[in-house]
């Protein structure tokens, strides 16, 4: 599927989300260009936005398996990744998949889990594949996690360590919806709720195809040194305790190429690169004491450093 190929699926998709998700064009456009790109989105807000939703209505829309994991406390991490068992009639051993298998995950209140079930899942995620007594199982293609987290309860959770949280393409929130939106929400839901009614627009074939398509959308040279400049830019910010890591370049990169995409575009351009770095950026820093103390947020942080990272003046499409 060439590039110019993927636009109307990729706006079938974006639009067919939006029949459940109401006024939330942005998160959903980054979602699907997460998925596109190849990774898996933290989605941090407080409940009943819709972060549940926007998942179950992204695997019904790509006609995708989907399963959803409650984080407990006493979760472990054969309750994610699947258990083997000895099966008396056959008399051998069987491994049973667990809830990770399946091409959309929610993983819901992740931070509620012991360090050790999360780790089980974010191995999956850089893996794509689970190893049960020495015998690997791939994950189905495409595999999508959308793990959320609740900023306000921290009672009973389990803070997801820098190094995981760094697995995580982008973070996102959703928010409160506007007034009108959130009437919207009301009429749509009067009989019964939308997802229902949600049916599929591309395939899981269509999807793995846009996936290949997307790493075909032309980077300039000036723009991948624009990127390397804006990471680097986090590492000597004065209210920065860490910044990211080359991770953190990739994933401008390849969100920068989704959203060109979903721009109809060929090519990727500054803007691009600008419009994700906070949801690709966002949860990769580590903000010093003295950060901190002086009441500076992350997002300042990344709208000061592309404030002062110098833009490449005439790149972006491919020279003929």
């Amino acid at each position: 599927m060439s590039a110019p190929a993927i636009s109307t699926p990729i706006k079938m998709l974006i639009d067919n989300i939006e029949t459940v998700i109401v006024g939330k064009r942005q998160a959903v456009e980054l979602a699907v260009a997460t998925l596109l790109a190849g990774g898996h989105m933290l989605i941090e807000d407080i409940p009943g936005v819709g972060k549940t939703m926007l998942a179950r209505s992204l695997a019904k829309s790509i006609d995708g398996t989907f399963k959803r994991l409650q984080f407990t406390p006493d979760l472990l991490p054969s309750d994610v990744t699947g258990v083997t068992v000895f099966d008396q009639s056959s008399g051998e051993f069987e491994f049973r998949p667990g809830p990770v298998f399946a091409n959309v995950v929610l993983a819901d209140e992740i931070n509620r889990a012991t360090p050790k079930s999360q780790a089980a899942l974010l191995e999956c995620m850089e893996e794509f594949q689970v190893t049960a007594d020495g015998v690997t199982h791939h994950l189905p293609h495409p595999f999508f996690v959308a793990a959320t987290e609740n900023p306000i309860e921290y009672e009973g959770t389990y803070q997801l360590p820098e190094a995981q949280l760094d697995r995580f393409l982008t973070r996102v929130e959703l928010g409160y919806p506007a007034a009108d939106d959130e009437v919207a929400v009301l009429d749509r839901q009067i009989l019964r709720h939308p997802i229902e009614s949600v049916q599929p627009v591309v395939s899981k074939e269509q999807v793995i195809e846009m996936q290949e398509a997307i790493r075909h959308i032309h980077i300039d040279d000036s723009l991948k040194r624009y990127i390397v400049d804006i990471v680097g830019a986090t590492r000597q910010h004065p209210a920065v305790g860490l910044g990211a890591s080359p991770r953190g370049s990739i994933a401008l990169m390849r969100l920068g190429q989704a959203v060109a995409a979903i721009a109809n575009r060929q090519y990727v351009i500054p803007d691009d690169i600008k419009r994700v770095a906070p949801a690709a950026l966002g949860h990769r820093l580590i903000l010093s004491r003295d950060g901190e103390f002086a009441g500076t947020t992350v997002g300042q942080v990344i709208g000061e450093i592309l404030d002062s990272v110098p833009v490449p003046v005439g790149q972006g499409a491919p020279q003929v």
